[in-house]
């Protein structure tokens, strides 16, 4: 499944070709497992949602005055409330290869003894298939719709969208129907190529999903940190 892609493939650290990945839709546990595996196998953890929203910010920047776009933040209502789900989506799938290359270029500067753990949504399945030489390397977790309406009943951050805009009910609505589409756009791919789709639907505690995600990697944990 690697790709001859030479900004993809170049690794001087050996760390992208070692790595593990977790893609998927938001709100689904990536974190979470990927913490737990962390604690039970002493790997190092990289999640695209903090380094994507903090310190890829001047690339963000840059990529839009290079698009011609406007430099600073667009407007929060266009964005959330005057724009489709669907464009939403589209617009959200069409920018993710571009920051992609900027979470590689993270995880190009960790060199580590042990597999790194990368996960995050904008991980897509069809952009580490690039890169992995196996399936068994990435796992996909999405939430089921009823699950993820569940979230934002009951948890107050599910349903923040982190600005203001003249009609919140619209927005978190929008927000919910874009990432059932890009979740429902990950597992399609994934499932083209082979790789292993977890569906979340709260049926499940975290530390059980972490148990499956350490099965499917097994080929790549360290051994001696297995418990029996």
């Amino acid at each position: 499944m690697t790709s001859h892609n030479d900004s993809e493939v170049w690794d001087p650290f050996g760390t992208l070709h070692r790595a593990l990945w977790i893609g998927g839709g938001q709100w689904a546990g990536k974190s979470t497992v990927a913490r737990l595996l962390a604690v039970q196998y002493g790997v190092t953890v990289y999640h695209y949602d903090y380094h994507d929203a903090r310190g890829h910010n001047d690339r963000r920047i840059a990529r839009r005055v290079a698009l011609g776009e406007p430099a600073t933040e667009p407007d929060m209502d266009k964005v959330w409330v005057h724009t489709t789900p669907e464009e939403m989506a589209a617009q959200t799938l069409a920018g993710f290869p571009d920051r992609f290359q900027w979470a590689l270029d993270d995880l190009r500067a960790l060199v580590s003894g042990r597999p790194v753990i990368a996960e995050g949504w904008g991980l897509r399945p069809e952009l580490v298939a690039r890169i992995i030489d196996s399936p068994r390397r990435m796992i996909v977790m999405v939430p089921t719709p009823e699950f993820r309406h569940q979230q934002v009943r009951e948890l107050p951050r599910a349903t923040s969208l982190g600005h203001r805009v003249s009609n919140p009910a619209r927005a978190q609505a929008n927000r919910l129907a874009r990432d059932r589409l890009v979740a429902e756009d990950a597992v399609r791919t994934a499932q083209q190529l082979g790789i292993r789709v977890i569906t979340i639907d709260g049926s499940r505690d975290a530390a059980a999903i972490a148990e499956s995600a350490a099965d499917h990697f097994s080929p790549y944990l360290p051994e001696q940190d297995r418990k029996s």
